[in-house]
């Protein structure tokens, strides 16, 4: 059964907000969700929780508005669950609890753009290889007009043309996330001194300079960031950038991946990464940490020119 309220404060919106989602369990429920885990006996074998409790959290889910469900399967009826708008909502304050997981709870407190190959978050990502990414995952497309190989671009969303983060109809996609470019919009003050945030201008010049090759080999290339689509627009105008921009900022495939970010200047960031996909969504391989742009490049597009 839904709880009310977590306390008797009816004005206050945290307390309203843990009486839908104050369990622990909810919150996983949410993150495997997002992830694509959407049957019930998925979702227990992946949570290690009881049937009984599963069912529980989610009947409240689904009484909060959190979710909902539409059969796949009669006699018995079966169903899938998936997130709703006001769900999906949530997405940003799960990204925000795992990076202050990965800052202070399995790291040593230092504000940090990369990760060394021995931390948890590096263990995590590398867990990608051999995962599926979601279907109709869509992220604005700020550059949808781009020199590129298979599929073209989907729905127009407020911040563009929405576009799935995997070219289906190409050889692979390159996905490579990036904190942050500083033009147009500067960047924050003491962003430089932040490990691992330099180079991002860089990278996707790199990228650029190889968009031939990249085309000719049937490789589709996504940037990543959190960055706005405007400032994306902008950017891939003024460094003349060929290949697609994807703008994460409601964090849906930093919540999907579980992808390590950081926070600075008021929102979160994505740590610099770079993932190989098959058509079939596989995530055939992961680099992570990238600790040296130039050989991460031509790394993608070796490993990506040998997918079939």
């Amino acid at each position: 059964m839904r709880r009310s309220s977590y306390s008797p404060e009816p004005d206050c919106a945290i307390a309203q907000s843990l009486g839908v989602i104050g369990d622990g369990w909810e919150l996983l429920i949410v993150r495997d969700l997002a992830r694509g885990v959407d049957r019930f006996d998925l979702l227990a074998e992946s949570l290690q929780i009881s049937r009984k409790v599963l069912t529980e959290r989610l009947n409240g889910l689904l009484d909060g508005g959190v979710i909902e469900r539409t059969a796949y399967q009669e006699r018995p009826t079966r169903y899938a669950y998936q997130l709703t708008p006001r769900g999906k909502a949530l997405l940003p304050v799960l990204v925000a609890l795992q990076d202050w997981g990965d800052r202070w709870l399995l790291g040593d407190g230092e504000l940090t753009g990369t990760n060394t190959a021995d931390e948890a978050p590096a263990h995590r990502v590398h867990e990608l290889a051999g995962r599926k990414i979601p279907h109709d995952l869509l992220l604005s497309a700020t550059n949808a007009g781009a020199r590129e190989v298979g599929a073209g671009a989907g729905e127009v969303g407020t911040g563009g043309v929405l576009r799935d983060v995997v070219d289906v109809a190409a050889r692979g996609t390159v996905i490579f996330g990036y904190p942050a470019t500083g033009r147009p919009s500067p960047l924050p003050v003491g962003w430089e001194e932040i490990a691992g945030t330099a180079g991002c201008t860089l990278e996707n010049k790199l990228f650029a300079e190889r968009a031939g090759e990249f085309a000719e080999a049937g490789i589709a290339v996504h940037g990543v960031s959190t960055q706005r689509p405007d400032e994306q627009r902008a950017f891939a105008e003024l460094e003349n950038i060929p290949h697609t921009l994807l703008s994460d900022t409601d964090l849906t495939l930093a919540a999907a991946l579980r992808l390590p970010t950081f926070r600075a200047g008021g929102y979160e960031r994505l740590k610099r990464i770079v993932l190989i996909v098959k058509p079939d969504r596989t995530i055939a391989a992961v680099r992570y940490p990238v600790t040296d742009i130039p050989e991460a490049v031509n790394w993608a597009f070796d490993i990506a020119r040998q997918l079939t």
